[in-house]
This record gives structure tokens, sequence and C-alpha cells, in this order.
């Protein structure tokens, strides 16, 4: 369940750490994660989307799949999720 862009697991079940806070904006959303004190941004609806219901389903493809991202932009959602992994913004759940 490697976090690096090219091998980020869509089918691991993921959430949001419970240190992140969320805080929508325009253009998608802040991230900032109070254990780090890193800032992300995500640059779109969608992806903000992603993020909040990925507890809410069995994999990060299911939450891509149930905001409405398509095939063809998984490989662009794969790389965003995988940075937020990589930043601790998000990470894997148990069943």
């Amino acid at each position: 369940m490697s976090t690096d862009t090219g091998t980020f697991d869509l089918d691991t079940a993921w959430r949001l750490d419970d240190r992140v806070s969320i805080r929508p904006e325009r253009f998608g959303a802040l991230l900032y994660h109070f254990g780090t004190r890193r800032l992300s941004f995500l640059k779109n609806p969608a992806l903000l989307t992603v993020v909040r219901s990925l507890a809410d389903h069995p994999s990060a493809r299911a939450a891509c799949a149930g905001a409405g991202v398509g095939r063809p932009e998984l490989p662009r959602y794969r790389a965003a999720l995988a940075a937020l992994a990589e930043s601790r913004m998000i990470q894997p759940r148990s069943l």
C-alpha cells in the first residue's frame, strides 16, 4: 500500500486523519493537519467530495466513483490522493 503516486492503492480503504481540518473554498478546499502543521490545497470541488467521503466507502476507488470521477480521470485523482497520504492528511483504515 505504498503512497508513491504510481502505486497508491485505490482499492484500499482510506479516511481523513482525525487531526485534519477542512476549510472549503471556491477552488476546492484547504486542509490543515494539526499534528504535522502542514497545509494542503485541494484544487477542485470533486476532490473535496472524494476526500470527505473516503470513510463512507470501502475503497478510494469507490469514493472516486461516488463523486462522479470517471476512469480517464483516475490517474489524476490517484496522484492527488497519493500526495495526501504522503503528507498524512489521509490514512489507511481497516474495514
